[in-house]
């Protein structure tokens, strides 16, 4: 465990709940951004807890700039890293992966006699053990703050056991935190209303995005392969970012893109399920359209982004988390952007986007409306959507945020 040098004037926090830092997540996306805009802040020292092993366990050796100083530790963004074992234990894991680095967090502040610490748990998986960790925390002096992210309960992977859990975890989270940080107007509106016997305090910080073009050049070898090795061509495909799960609604994107006239192609840029993906196929034949295109994952930023700036149009169909990554990042570099009508989504989008329902024939309909649409109207949604982020999710806004949150 490592040894800190000055613990008196700098504000130390401890961030939770994140596999890692970089790694293809709303989380790590979020703490790589943020550490990189404090990473020459004197006044704040992060420590940022990384799964050693399993599903997006992190290797510092993928992050440009990454120095190991231990075994389980390194150091990043000025930020000290260390690594968390977790056993094979299925859906618990990420239980047992909060609760031990919520642990480590406490005996180091303990070992290193560090003053007022901010503890940010990043989701409410832990409730039914939070409230004697949140005896520890208080201590010691420190403040216990929590993002509640989006729905969990609602998610379709988990059975009505988890979802019962994942529900009555978030009550005794939000009963025993300091502060929620909600990263949508949405959920902060629903943990004021679900909660109100509790009087929660709560804020809004968003997630941030930015609208700096990609590095790579149109004619660059490794954008032009890649749309080369899957048959696309720039302005001539949709485009859809985001974890393989039902509660992103591929099935209703894939089957209404199915009943357009669409003469473009529908690139899916998505993690590996193949158990969803055998179902989808069964239920939608969709290997039959040659439009539809499962084009893996894209790791590469400058890459991803310049997908991204090359679609004609982007699909999003998230409905149960907060301020979503992949919708910021599509409006800071996608002119059109179909979003399904749910409150986290139009409260991001407002006016620069256009808005479909899960009713059958509504966004085959859009599709079809936004082919016909002229540059001109493309552009000008493109200009609205730019404009969005950068006055209310630029990145250097929302570290701000959050630099003076730790301070108050």
């Amino acid at each position: 465990m490592k040894k800190e040098t000055d613990t008196s004037s700098v504000q130390h926090v401890f961030i939770v709940g994140s596999k890692g830092l970089g790694n293809y997540g709303g989380y790590e996306t979020f703490v790589d951004r943020l550490t990189g805009c404090h990473a020459d802040n004197p006044n704040i020292r992060y420590h940022i807890a990384c799964k050693a092993n399993g599903d997006g366990m992190m290797d510092e050796r993928t992050l440009n700039g990454a120095t190991t100083t231990g075994e389980t530790e390194f150091e990043y963004h000025n930020a000290h890293c260390f690594k968390i074992s977790v056993p094979n234990i299925g859906p618990a894991v990420a239980v047992y992966y909060d609760i031990a680095a919520l642990k480590y967090c406490i005996a180091y502040c303990r070992e290193n006699k560090i003053p007022h610490p901010v503890f940010y748990v990043l989701a409410c998986r832990i409730g039914p053990f939070i409230g004697a960790l949140k005896r520890q925390i208080r201590a010691l002096g420190g403040r216990l703050y929590v993002n509640p992210d989006g729905w969990e309960f609602k998610r379709q992977k988990w059975n009505a056991a988890i979802r019962r859990y994942w529900k009555f975890s978030e009550k005794l989270m939000v009963r025993h935190a300091d502060l929620m940080v909600c990263d949508s107007v949405n959920i902060e509106k629903y943990i004021l209303s679900e909660y109100s016997g509790f009087h929660p305090r709560t804020t809004f910080i968003a997630y941030g995005s930015d609208t700096a073009p990609s590095r790579l050049a149109d004619d660059d070898a490794a954008f032009a392969g890649w749309l080369a090795d899957r048959g696309l061509r720039p302005k001539e495909y949709y485009l859809v970012v985001g974890r393989f799960v039902p509660e992103n609604n591929f099935e209703t994107m894939i089957r209404e893109f199915m009943k357009s006239r669409s003469r473009r192609d529908l690139a899916i840029i998505t993690t590996a399920n193949d158990k969803f993906l055998a179902a989808l196929e069964e239920r939608l034949h969709f290997r039959s359209d040659k439009r539809v295109k499962f084009v893996g994952t894209v790791y590469d930023q400058a890459l991803l982004r310049k997908i991204r700036e090359n679609a004609y149009g982007y699909f999003h169909g998230h409905e149960v988390g907060g301020t979503n990554p992949s919708l910021l990042e599509a409006l800071g570099a996608t002119d059109l952007n179909l979003l399904l009508d749910v409150g986290f989504n139009r409260e991001v989008g407002e006016d620069s986007a256009l808005y479909w329902s899960k009713a059958g024939g509504d966004l085959a309909a859009l599709i079809d409306r936004a082919d016909a649409m002229s540059d001109e109207a493309r552009a000008e949604l493109g200009r609205r959507a730019k404009e969005r982020i950068r006055t209310a999710y630029s990145w250097d806004y929302i570290a701000g945020r959050y630099e003076a949150l730790w301070r108050a």
